[in-house]
């Protein structure tokens, strides 16, 4: 049994580490990551180790000059979120190979960094690699801080994309965004009431399009606002992907389309409740994972009228500015 353990260890580890990335201290968090990883490398290299859940999978063996396999055994939106990672690892790595989800494959597929990738549901055996990490551990294992942790974007294939995007406007002289306003079950607090979106039919010029999955994506035949149906054809993740590549704007709830406009290198505004997941640095508008991201935030939790009444007063500035950056620019383009 390692020092650092027991349940309460556990549980103190667990908040100060999430305190520490709330507050965008990521040095302090990786410090709390120590107190377990450390004591644990050297048991098992002491040949006492007995693996536990709370553990990483990689062991803090060096990147340089070896095979590294990436297992990507999270959430969609968190192997979108620290692919980031890919360039950098292969910059010391002799090779890298990915296991991720095959929804994300047509993503994934050519990018930089990456020698092999496979389908993470599918692949039995793994190929031989020296050193095995969880895509989300890169961050710790880079000991990233948001001053330096990899925010060039984008940093997936959206040339690729946007040459077979078939999402192509009618009206374009309006402007065209894309809504997501709700999450899955698991975290209710995430999600807005379809009626939430009201105030938005204040903003003329405005074409939205819903990219909502599942069976809330239906809410749009009783919404208090006008959505475009876009949820056929965005079914797949490379479909999304098209859609938001073509959109001006995205505005979405805590979900993996916000990950993936802005690894995309789109224009997307965040909404989040009031007690929001570690990775959302707290009172911060912008976000040193996505430059192109802009963050509401509840003022209290539950208060999604007042993060609504500014997202309308926003979307509405956005439009009224939109020719004087055409006729600047000759090409209009959202990003801040």
């Amino acid at each position: 049994m390692l020092a650092a353990e027991t349940s309460a260890e556990m549980v103190e580890i667990g908040a100060l580490w999430r305190e520490a990335m709330l507050a965008g201290d990521f040095e302090a968090a990786w410090r709390q990551t120590d107190r377990i990883e450390l004591p644990r490398r050297l048991a098992e290299r002491s040949g006492s180790f007995i693996g536990q859940p709370h553990q990483l999978l990689w062991n803090g063996d060096s990147f340089t000059n070896r095979r590294v396999l990436v297992r990507c055994e999270h959430g969609l939106g968190d192997t979108i979120m620290f692919a980031r990672y890919f360039p950098l690892l292969r910059t010391q790595a002799r090779r890298v190979i990915v296991k991720a989800q095959p929804m994300l494959l047509p993503l994934l597929q050519g990018m930089e960094g990456v020698d092999l990738l496979l389908n993470a549901w599918t692949t039995d055996s793994e190929p031989p690699h020296d050193v095995a990490i969880e895509c989300m551990e890169l961050a710790y294992a880079f000991r990233s801080k948001p001053e330096t942790l990899p925010s060039t974007v984008p940093y997936l294939l959206a040339n690729r994309l946007r040459g077979a995007a078939s999402f192509y406007w009618s009206n374009e002289c309006k402007y065209h965004a894309g809504l997501v306003w709700a999450a899955s079950d698991w975290d209710t607090t995430r999600s807005l009431a379809i009626d939430d979106l009201a105030p938005l039919a204040k903003t003329g010029g405005v074409v939205f399009h819903s990219l909502q999955q599942g069976d809330r994506a239906n809410e749009i035949a009783s919404a208090p606002i006008r959505i475009e149906p876009l949820s056929e054809k965005t079914r797949d993740i490379a479909g999304a992907a098209a859609a938001i590549l073509a959109l001006d704007l995205v505005i979405t709830v805590d979900t993996m389309i916000a990950h993936l406009a802005g690894a995309l290198g789109r224009p997307v505004w965040l909404l989040l409740q009031k007690e929001a997941d570690w990775r959302w640095i707290r009172d911060c508008e912008r976000s040193p994972w996505y430059p192109t991201m802009r963050i509401f935030r509840q003022p209290k939790a539950g208060d999604w009228d007042s993060v609504i009444a500014s997202v309308a007063v926003a979307l509405s500035r956005e439009w009224q500015d939109r020719p004087a950056r055409q006729s600047q620019s000759g090409q209009y383009s959202n990003r801040d």
